[in-house]
């Protein structure tokens, strides 16, 4: 097998530690689980089959059972847990169980929810060292006329995913911390955080529709007596208890629910659009929120969707997530009635952001319609000012000014020269006509008498 004494099937360190922290976060999974969720970039899954074969030998891993397809599904024993802690970087409290005895029966719920996480993450698939090869003398090729035919185009397949295998818990039990059994709570198919993708905590339910739909719907129910439960906080405040455990998003309410359904070949699209439907209805109280009515400023009722204690629903399918990915419009959210992207879907459209939207395009057009009022006012005031004005004096008719001097013939403000000057002549001003009366008369005057010029 070419391996050492210690590792007599050749794994390699690094593979090792993929396996130990595959197992770690999925506790159930097959080599090409392993292999699809940690180094997709390997040729094949016989690393990853080494690798747990040579962590069998030391008793960190165990094979129990086989999956439905025939592959051998590994979990982890209680030395190995502990390994996968240190790996993770994790408390060895917080990784949960080793689900002894699990694979006994294939698990297809394990192996959904692993399929899942993968088709959720999809860690890209980076370059490995390639194996040298011998050298070959190529054949010689033959001429020819027409043009080489292109290679063929090799498949799309790096579609982003989201978050990485330390993004996931599965198997977590949400209870209080004063209940001594889970029977109070539930437990979480999977976790999902990734703050890093600005994305909530998303707790996620496979289903591989083989419950009765009421089964799902008392689920719901019991998230949300958990969502309900509060403590204190450091201040004294009472605050979610499951704030305790995960970093609050920039959202407000619940944590999101995401339910993937994995009909398989148990059921056809009807049935399953069907199922859908049921559980959508039976669960409206929990995710349909409250309407609040009569607020605003305005004579219009309106109001907004209040989904403070509400949980985000939302639904998709393990074939959809596979096909298009996590980033694409394969989440459906109960209440918008459409297939829409996760962050389109995390929204609440008609919650009090969107009220106080409409608030302030009703408060400006208030505001326009009181400016325009007022406008009008001062508009018919000045109107009726101007009605009402007495009209103002024609101006006085210009007079000729005076021949000798220039002055006006008349001036108002020389009433003193008009009272003793002669009587006004129409061409001179009061003082020119007293200057003249006053000159001494010429012989021609004395003789004749003063000669009236005309106008």
């Amino acid at each position: 097998m070419g391996g050492s004494k210690a590792y007599p099937y050749g794994s390699m360190t690094v593979v090792r530690g993929h396996v130990l922290a595959a197992l770690g976060v999925l506790k159930l999974a097959t080599a090409d689980q392993m292999h699809r969720l940690m180094a997709p970039g390997h040729r094949d899954n016989k690393a990853f089959r080494n690798a747990a074969l040579d962590l069998a030998r030391h008793g960190l891993v165990v094979s129990e059972g086989s999956s439905r397809d025939g592959h051998k599904i590994w979990h982890l024993t209680p030395v190995g847990l502990d390994a996968a802690a240190e790996v993770l970087g994790r408390p060895v409290g917080e990784m949960g169980g080793i689900a002894r005895g699990a694979a006994r029966s294939g698990s297809p719920h394990a192996m959904a929810v692993n399929e899942t996480i993968i088709a959720i993450t999809r860690t890209p698939a980076t370059a490995t060292r390639p194996v040298p090869r011998p050298q070959t003398t190529p054949a010689p090729v033959a001429e020819t006329t027409g043009p080489m035919p292109a290679p063929p185009a090799e498949p799309v397949t790096d579609v982003p995913g989201i978050g990485w295998v330390g993004s996931w818990s599965t198997e977590v039990p949400l209870a209080a911390p004063s209940s001594r059994s889970g029977r109070a709570g539930v437990r979480a198919d999977a976790v999902l955080t990734a703050l890093e993708a600005d994305l909530p905590v998303l707790f996620v339910e496979v289903d591989n529709c083989t419950e009765p739909p009421e089964t799902l719907e008392a689920k719901f129910e019991k998230y949300l007596r958990y969502f309900r439960l509060t403590t204190k906080s450091s201040l004294g405040d009472d605050m979610p208890l499951w704030r305790t455990r995960y970093r609050p998003s920039s959202r407000d309410g619940h944590p999101p629910l995401v339910f993937v359904f994995n009909p398989g070949t148990r059921i056809g699209p009807q049935a399953l659009k069907n199922r859908m439907t049921t559980v959508l209805k039976g669960t409206r109280q929990i995710w349909a929120g409250d309407y609040q009515a009569g607020y605003g400023s305005s004579e219009e009722r309106d109001g907004y969707w209040d989904f403070t204690d509400a949980i985000p629903v939302l639904f998709t399918t393990l074939d959809r997530l596979q096909a298009s990915g996590p980033h694409e419009a394969v989440w459906w959210r109960c209440g918008h009635r459409r297939w829409e992207t996760l962050p389109d879907a995390l929204d609440n459209p008609a919650d009090h952001r969107a009220w106080q939207a409409r608030e302030k395009v009703r408060r400006a057009r208030h505001d326009e319609e009181l400016a325009q009022r007022k406008r009008e006012r001062e508009r018919a005031a000045e109107n009726e000012r101007w009605a009402t004005k007495p009209p103002e004096p024609e101006p006085a008719p210009e007079m000729a000014p005076c021949e000798r001097c220039g002055s006006p013939i008349t001036d108002p403000y020389r009433q003193d020269d008009a009272e003793f000057a002669p009587a006004e002549d129409g061409r001179h001003c009061p003082t020119c006509r007293r200057d003249i009366r006053s000159q001494y008369p010429t012989l021609r005057s004395t003789l004749f008498g003063r000669r009236q010029r005309g106008k």
